[in-house]
């Protein structure tokens, strides 16, 4: 990752249910399925935060889609949660089926100085987080609206420019 760039993170495991969501924005904004990325946009799929601090490193945007249990509805897509360097909410960031989460990447990426130059993050609220189960519908409805969105948004707002 170079320096002033965007990328846009997905994080889960595809073993675990509904925790692939943040992995299949990641993988339908990355063109796996289809369109190219926008303009301008990194776009990773990963499953801890070492890797995450990594990923966000240099960039002057990081967009983080992950799973969340927050005991709003599966499929319920909760935007607009703070940026730094308010402290993410622990109830439904911390741990998950990672070995590390994302609050711990945040902390990693403070105490390391590789925080981006703006964190947003966007969670997808799961239901079923069973080893070996696909992802619910409702889930995976969400992920592919929330990857349909993200590049509306980014094609749109940053077309091929590069931040700061």
């Amino acid at each position: 990752m170079s320096a002033g760039e965007t990328v846009v993170v997905g994080l889960g495991s595809d073993l675990r249910g509904d925790d692939a969501a943040g992995l299949a924005v990641a993988r339908l904004l990355a063109g796996l399925h289809g369109d190219a990325p926008p303009p301008g946009v990194a776009v990773e799929a990963c499953g801890d935060a070492a890797a995450l601090v990594e990923a966000w490193s240099g960039a002057a945007l990081a967009i983080v889609v992950d799973a969340v249990r927050t005991g709003a509805a599966p499929g319920t897509v909760h935007h607009s949660l703070p940026s730094l360097p308010v402290p993410l909410p622990e109830a439904g960031w911390h741990g998950g089926t990672h070995s590390l989460g994302l609050v711990d990447a945040v902390d990693l990426g403070r105490a390391l100085g590789r925080l981006p130059g703006e964190l947003v993050v966007v969670g997808i609220e799961g239901g079923d987080f069973t080893p070996g189960a696909p992802m619910t519908p409702p889930v995976l409805a969400a992920a592919r609206r929330t990857a349909r969105e993200l590049r509306e948004q980014l094609s749109r707002e940053r077309p091929g420019a590069r931040r700061r």
